[in-house]
């Protein structure tokens, strides 16, 4: 035995340490080998019928990775469960959503990442407000000079002097606010995607409320000479009485049925944009007298009138400037930070101010091309 251990230990430092140690078990039987299920003892190239084993049963084709012979398919977009979360992850949204020039002579820029006050003459930002929502929609201004913010989450009050809310009215017919016009009286109408609201400015509360609204979605509003209100629908426009909130005249049947910006014009014409056209429409006979001609299967989403008597029209791809008379083409400005335009206002500090999807821009007159405001924009972070 004495031997036989020798002979062992001698193999060992042969083979190192682990080695040795693992024969050296072997010879002393204190190691167990495991039992595999097929052992090859012979070499199978001396016996050419004689099949490849398995190893521990295993097809030596599992062991290969598979590649499918086909690309994997395209990108789809996403369902429309998924929207929500997708619209959350994106990155900061620039888009300028409401204008609104003050009695001082300041602008009011509604973006969805705040609410701010600029000087129109150079640009630049004399306060900030905070607002819990900034999903901004509208904005207008009363008697006094409160200014009302229209969101996603309801309807507030803002004082330009402290810049912080003063009042807030969450109970309205929808909290999804749309629009907002302060009519000949002083009293705030509050267009929503469920209907209409009469709200004093004052208290901040509702006065009446038109929830059976045809075509439901109050999307914008003006005023028509007499100071009746005039409401875009999802299906045409409707005239209600501002005193007593009683539907007066629905128009519908129009070409491209859903009215999305409305003006009046300073002849006292109803000037409405659609997803596909923009009407002239008569306030006493609700006849539509022509469909702009270059705007035929163009997106207006914003129409404004300058002072020089010219009408701008803001669409989803491009600004125009046009001869109200004729309907002529007299101006599209580029260089904006986006060509979908949403908001306009002209003759601010001797400007036209532009939001866009992209941010803020300006046109002076006598520019061939409009400038972005680097605070509004992606430039800036």
């Amino acid at each position: 035995m004495e031997e036989i251990v020798s002979k062992a230990n001698a193999i060992a430092l042969l083979l190192g340490k682990r080695g040795g140690l693992f024969i050296s078990s072997i010879w002393l039987g204190l190691v167990a080998l495991p039992i595999l299920d097929t052992v090859v003892l012979a070499n199978p190239a001396e016996n050419n019928n004689t099949p490849t084993p398995k190893i521990l049963n295993v097809d030596p084709s599992e062991l290969t990775p598979y590649y499918p012979a086909s690309a994997p398919p395209g990108r789809v977009d996403p369902l429309p469960d998924e929207r929500n979360f997708i619209e959350n992850v994106q990155e900061t949204d620039y888009r300028v959503s409401a204008l609104q020039a003050d009695y001082i002579g300041n602008l009011w820029v509604a973006s969805w990442r705040g609410l701010s006050r600029i000087d129109p003459n150079t640009g630049k930002i004399l306060a900030r407000v905070s607002l819990p929502n900034v999903a901004i929609s509208a904005l207008a201004q009363d008697k006094v000079g409160r200014l009302w913010v229209g969101t996603y989450e309801g309807l507030k009050r803002v004082d330009p002097r402290s810049n912080e809310i003063t009042a807030q009215n969450l109970f309205l017919p929808s909290k999804r606010v749309l629009s907002l016009l302060v009519d000949k009286r002083g009293y705030l109408w509050t267009g929503t995607d469920n209907g209409l609201s009469l709200i004093s400015p004052d208290q901040g509360l509702i006065m009446t409320t038109l929830k059976k609204l045809p075509g439901v979605s109050a999307n914008a509003l003006t005023l028509d000479v007499e100071g009746q209100l005039w409401v875009g629908t999802l299906d045409g426009v409707v005239r209600v009485n501002s005193a007593s909130a009683l539907i007066m005249k629905r128009i519908d049947n129009l070409p491209g049925t859903t009215v999305q910006a409305l003006a009046t014009s300073p002849d006292g014409l109803i000037w409405a944009g659609m997803p596909n056209n923009l009407l002239v429409i008569n306030p006493k006979t609700g006849a539509v007298l022509r469909s702009v001609t270059p705007l035929r299967g163009r997106d207006v989403k914003s129409i404004r009138f300058a002072k020089d008597g010219s009408v701008w029209v803001g669409t989803n791809n491009g600004l125009l400037r046009l001869n109200p008379n004729t309907g002529a083409v007299l101006d599209e400005v580029p260089g904006l930070p986006s060509s979908r335009v949403l908001a306009l206002a002209p003759d601010v500090g001797n400007k036209l101010w532009i939001g866009t999807t992209e941010g803020l821009a300006w046109l002076m007159p006598k520019m061939t091309t409009a400038k972005p405001h680097l605070a509004f924009t992606r430039a800036v972070k």
